[in-house]
């Protein structure tokens, strides 16, 4: 994450634009303008016309913590940076989105004529609509039933920050739910059949974990007994690690004194590379026959 205590941090921005990119660069220039107590580098690239191209700029902008907003006109490069600058967990801003829904609305009809354009440069407003609903609807083992629409499971015992983590990558554009590992009770059935690259384990230490139960205990009145007790903890992390255990395939993310925003993209980064690793594995089965 970038450091905004330090006064000598660059903040990245990239503008991308499939034609010569003027406005959006002046767009990103006239943004920055307005932060002037941070130092910020805006570096345009224009006539991008590629996935290849794009994939670069991503990689770039998630190595320097960087920011790209771009013009895309063309929906399959406008849907296409959205999609991998959420895998790469690169903040992506679509500058004619907005505008373009204003102008709509103002004059009635949609842009360009083209009923396509309009959807893909709105589909990140609609989509974090969409995931944050389901989110919600699917927070802390509710509507388990159609668990497999979901691309993101993650499992824990109360108070590894379930909740805060599915309401946040929602809102990064991803299908979440969450589950509570309770001492002694098994698992819905249908997590056991999901494609093992969407479930994460949350792990915590049980000190930590203790102390955080003590203040939730105290905002409970002590209603649950035992349940900030280090020995009912360390009984429960023990059951859930045996849960975890059972099935290899499983990633398990630390989330002892980590922001909530680090154990998101430390899950992103884990999903990212497994979905690298499977296509790999396509590819190279496909070259076999």
């Amino acid at each position: 994450m970038p450091d905004s205590g330090n006064t000598d941090y660059v903040y990245h921005l990239y503008a991308v634009s499939d034609s010569k990119g003027l406005t959006v660069e002046m767009a990103a220039n006239v943004a920055a303008a307005q932060f002037r107590d941070a130092k910020t580098e805006v570096q345009l690239f224009s006539n991008v016309n590629s996935k290849e191209e794009i994939d670069h700029i991503l990689e770039k902008a998630r190595s320097t913590n960087g920011i790209v907003i771009h013009s895309f006109v063309k929906h399959e490069l406008s849907d296409y940076i959205w999609y991998e600058g959420r895998l790469s967990n690169v903040e992506v801003v679509n500058l004619l989105g907005p505008l373009l829904n204003r102008m709509s609305n103002y004059l009635n009809r949609l842009p360009a004529e083209k009923p396509g354009l309009f959807s893909q440069l709105n589909r990140d407003y609609f989509r974090r609509i969409e995931t944050t609903d389901f989110a919600i609807k699917h927070d802390d083992g509710a509507s388990v039933e159609d668990l497999e629409k979901a691309e993101l499971v993650l499992l824990g015992v109360s108070r590894t920050f379930k909740t805060p983590l599915s309401v946040y990558l929602s809102y990064k554009g991803w299908f979440v739910a969450n589950i509570p590992i309770v001492l002694d009770m098994p698992l819905p059935e249908i997590v056991y059949r999901l494609p093992p690259e969407r479930v994460y384990c949350l792990m915590t230490n049980p000190n930590s974990l203790s102390r955080l139960r003590i203040v939730r205990n105290v905002y409970l009145k002590g209603l649950v007994p035992h349940y900030a007790s280090l020995d009912h903890v360390r009984k429960e992390l023990r059951y859930a690690n045996y849960l975890f255990s059972t099935q290899p395939d499983w990633s398990t993310v630390k989330v002892t004194a980590r922001p909530i925003e680090e154990i998101a993209s430390n899950i992103v980064r884990i999903y990212r590379r497994k979905q690298k690793e499977m296509e790999k594995n396509t590819e190279s089965q496909d070259d076999m026959q």
